[in-house]
């Protein structure tokens, strides 16, 4: 069963600085039809003015991902962490029992970002924090291991039964995926638009993914961009 989450039915807020999209209820947007999917809390996709973004906030017991599409997003948090996040680079920081933060955006260019929360397989872990560069051209024509709790083929490490994939096909690719047994699945469109196992999405839609054991992903506009989340 394919269930698919238009683009144009999340929710939406613009703060003038802050123009976001949310999958899932997050701050002043509830849909309690839309509280996440498995262990996948938030998906925001963010697209933040130049110079702009979020001063020094606290996050506890949740593992956070960004990543960046275009712009850059600088990153200072209580752990001593002072990073750049750029284009294909994936960001995970562990709350755990607690960090504070503060991120913005290029002094010169819009950035376009998704944020990503995952539910994590227990609380009050210390907290850390990991970045990596995954190039276009290991993601081109294949399913790019990003994210998972063992750190597997080079991966950031999470602390959650959970393997996130990246992917970036041509018009006429396709990428095949196995879900074992009581596994679930959850794709992110970035750019461009997919057929999956028959049912098409667009630039901006997701799709809740559950009893079907093989997926075949097939790219359909000329350069289409994706998240794949393996979800307990």
């Amino acid at each position: 069963m394919i269930t698919i989450r238009r683009s144009d039915e999340r929710g939406k807020a613009n703060h003038g600085w802050l123009d976001t999209n949310f999958t899932f209820s997050f701050a002043d947007y509830y849909d309690p039809q839309f509280m996440g999917f498995r262990n996948l809390r938030v998906i925001n996709e963010d697209y933040i003015e130049p110079a702009q973004g979020f001063p020094k906030h606290g996050h506890r017991d949740m593992e956070i991902i960004t990543y960046v599409i275009s712009g850059e997003l600088s990153h200072r948090d209580s752990m001593g962490n002072g990073e750049t996040i750029r284009p294909h680079e994936v960001q995970r920081m562990t709350a755990g029992t607690g960090i504070l933060h503060s991120e913005y955006s290029s002094p010169t260019d819009k950035t376009h970002l998704l944020q990503i929360w995952i539910l994590p397989e227990k609380n009050d872990l210390t907290p850390s924090y990991e970045q990596k560069l995954f190039a276009p051209v290991e993601k081109q024509g294949k399913l790019r291991l990003v994210a998972s709790r063992g750190g597997d083929d080079g991966s950031i490490i999470i602390n959650q039964d959970v393997s996130i994939y990246a992917s970036i096909l041509q018009d006429g690719n396709e990428v095949v995926h196995t879900l074992a047994a009581g596994r679930h699945g959850w794709i992110q469109l970035i750019s461009g638009s997919l057929d999956i196992n028959g049912q098409t999405i667009n630039v901006g839609d997701g799709a809740a993914i559950s009893d079907e054991s093989v997926l075949v992903i097939k790219g359909i506009q000329s350069t289409n961009e994706f998240l794949l989340f393996d979800l307990n």
